[in-house]
């Protein structure tokens, strides 16, 4: 585990953001919380993006005007993709750190 596989995470992470309509700069969250504050920031917006899309499923079973199926169906699928990449996010963070741990001083 390396530190540009986990600086390739942050920067695809930080396209996301921008991509999803975050006007704030990435240079001041970078510098405003490190390493922390950036994951602590995607892991709001993945529970944003979930509860967002069981929102708009609740809305769609009691049958609310608006709310269309293929609607549901990405935004239940971005969900489940940015759940994912949160995943691995972590796995990558464990592994990185027992490799580290290993090391011999």
């Amino acid at each position: 585990m390396s530190i540009s596989s986990i600086e390739s995470v942050l920067q695809q992470m930080r396209v996301l953001a921008q991509a999803s309509g975050n006007t704030t700069s990435v240079a001041s969250e970078v510098a405003g919380g490190g390493f922390a504050g950036e994951l602590k920031k995607s892991l709001d917006r993945i529970s944003d993006t979930q509860q967002n899309a069981y929102s708009q499923a609740e809305a769609f079973e009691l049958g609310k005007p608006g709310v269309a199926l293929n609607d549901v169906m990405i935004d239940m699928q971005k969900a489940n993709i940015g759940f994912q990449m949160g995943l691995q996010v972590r796995n990558k963070v464990v592994a990185a750190y027992q490799e580290i741990m290993n090391m011999q001083a």
